[in-house]
């Protein structure tokens, strides 16, 4: 059974909470995001930051969004896409999808192109519609 950390993920989660970072977000972006430590078949983060990227799939307010998180490992099934982002392919993982506050955010790594953020939107719709 892998190790985990969840007393170190709270400690960072409460900083993060009390830091009030608010970075300025847009639709497409994708951001390096504390994702946490969680259970079971929910996706963790990485590192000492407990961080993985993330696509901005939509923006709900200045505070928070509906995010992706992406891996780079391959994955098959409706309930990922794929895309190419800087040369590297990326997975979103739509059954991961999941509210988030703009306060988990940590560096912006870019923003993938309208095309590829409407096939996992499209994928984000036939999962789930």
């Amino acid at each position: 059974m892998e190790e985990k950390h969840f007393w170190e993920w709270i400690e960072l989660k409460e900083r993060l909470h009390f830091v009030g970072n608010y970075p300025p977000i847009k639709e497409g972006q994708i951001w390096w995001c504390a994702v946490g430590e969680n259970i079971g078949a929910e996706i963790n983060g990485k590192n000492h930051t407990f961080s993985r990227p993330v696509l901005i799939m939509k923006k709900l307010s200045q505070y928070s969004f509906m995010g992706i998180p992406l891996t780079s490992q391959p994955h098959e099934g409706s309930w990922y896409v794929h895309f190419k982002f800087k040369g590297k392919m990326q997975y979103a993982a739509l059954a991961q999808a999941k509210a988030f506050s703009v306060s988990r955010l940590y560096t912006k790594m870019g923003t993938a192109p309208n095309s590829d953020l409407q096939i996992v939107r499209d994928g984000f719709r036939k999962l789930y519609c």
